[in-house]
């Protein structure tokens, strides 16, 4: 990530332990520390809300609204702005935190190590004419019913996981069931 120190400019920096850059020549260290990000698994009428990336990471794979938190705001006003941007719906305050696993986002050549808290919302009034997507973020979006979700469909693996949690928590009786 680094070639030359930030602070002196010397080219010894050394990355360390997989977590923090040091350079020997001026003393300086700068920790490369997990970013936070959200997911809301969205259960309506019409199935589970997934959106369809419209850019790399895993563009055209299908993802959870949700996204990075930003400086400056909390887990629960960075999932409310993610969905207010992508979906243009503000989930309000009826969510559920569910579960959290960690991830990696490759983007421009960096791999960020992320921890990624996921949330539930039973919104069984939601329809696709309530959304307004961003465009430039996402491509689409789909209502997949449980019983139909591929998991090899999913953009993360972190997604990947907490779907499977999901899953096996409201449906346990697996899709012959559903």
């Amino acid at each position: 990530m680094f070639h030359f120190c930030p602070s002196c400019a010397s080219p010894q920096i050394q990355f360390e332990g997989n977590t923090r850059f040091r350079c020997p020549s001026c003393g300086f260290v700068y920790y490369h520390n997990i970013a936070a990000a959200t997911g809301c698994i969205i259960d309506t009428d019409e199935g589970i809300l997934l959106l369809v990336r419209a850019k790399e990471p895993a563009q055209g794979k299908l993802d959870l609204p949700g996204g990075f938190v930003s400086l400056g705001e909390g887990v629960v006003e960075g999932l409310r702005r993610e969905c207010q941007e992508e979906i243009g719906w503000d989930p309000g305050l009826h969510f559920s935190f569910f579960a959290s696993f960690p991830n990696t986002y490759p983007y421009w050549g960096i791999l960020y190590n992320t921890c990624d808290l996921f949330f539930t919302l039973n919104a069984p009034g939601l329809h696709r004419a309530d959304l307004h997507l961003e465009r430039e973020e996402i491509e689409g979006i789909r209502f997949i019913k449980p019983s139909e979700l591929l998991m090899e469909d999913l953009a993360f693996d972190s997604t990947r996981r907490v779907m499977q949690a999901f899953l096996a928590a409201y449906y346990p009786q697996g899709p012959e069931g559903l």
